[in-house]
């Protein structure tokens, strides 16, 4: 009898393939409410690369990833026309040329766009009917609604990336912090039983086309692509 391969076992879940409840304990987005906002604390967060920074305005407390530069106690905004590190604005009040990060996908939903740690995007240009063009840190431009709120500036952490992990113990605890399956086996170096890849007889990769309704343990490769291969 067989067993249930790494993809099947996540899909079911378990203690071993489920989330760290507790690395994910704050949660980001934006106040229902505008006017003055206070930094009360710029805080870490397993699950997230960038530090967070806890606002409250008026009576309401959230959490965004902190901007450059940001320092406890500092006032930022939320509304408003003001251009300035920090504050909140809507897309359609932000010039173009301005740097901006955790920006809403759609009006209301916190920010879910430009979270990680030493990035931020670039207002392009604004269109007809209240769309704003935005060029994303991988030079391609996404539109958004006017409606859409996101924070001026850069998030904060930029030399994350500048130093190694050196070795395999540090990348061991980062990954555990939020129970990310971590080493990746590559599917051709397992056993035939552990994947559909799998076995000794033969390692020429091929590109594998799984049927639409293939069963769980067979949904791997390329899930019915519309099409395959280097576009000509």
């Amino acid at each position: 009898m067989g067993k249930s391969i790494i993809s099947q076992a996540r899909g079911h879940g378990s203690l071993t393939y489920q989330v760290r409840k507790k690395a994910f304990i704050y949660k980001i987005k934006y106040p229902s409410v505008e006017g003055e906002a206070e930094i009360l604390d710029i805080l870490h967060s397993a699950a997230h690369s960038a530090p967070l920074a806890k606002l409250k305005v008026q009576k309401e407390i959230f959490y965004i990833p902190a901007f450059n530069n940001a320092v406890v106690g500092q006032k930022t905004k939320v509304g408003g026309v003001e251009v300035k590190d920090g504050n909140i604005l809507m897309l359609k009040d932000i010039p173009a040329g301005s740097n901006i990060f955790n920006i809403e996908a759609n009006p209301g939903d916190g920010g879910k766009i430009i979270r990680a740690s030493g990035i931020s995007a670039l207002v392009s240009k604004k269109l007809e009917n209240n769309k704003i063009t935005v060029l994303m840190p991988n030079k391609n431009e996404i539109t958004f609604s006017g409606d859409c709120r996101a924070t001026i500036g850069t998030i904060a952490g930029s030399g994350r990336v500048l130093k190694p992990f050196v070795k395999a113990g540090r990348m061991f605890y980062k990954m555990k912090a939020r129970n990310k399956l971590w080493p990746r086996t590559s599917a051709v170096k397992m056993n035939a039983i552990d994947h559909p890849f799998g076995s000794g007889r033969g390692k020429r990769i091929k590109s594998k086309i799984a049927k639409r309704n293939a069963p769980a343990g067979a949904r791997v490769g390329h899930i019915r692509p519309s099409r395959t291969g280097r576009r000509k």
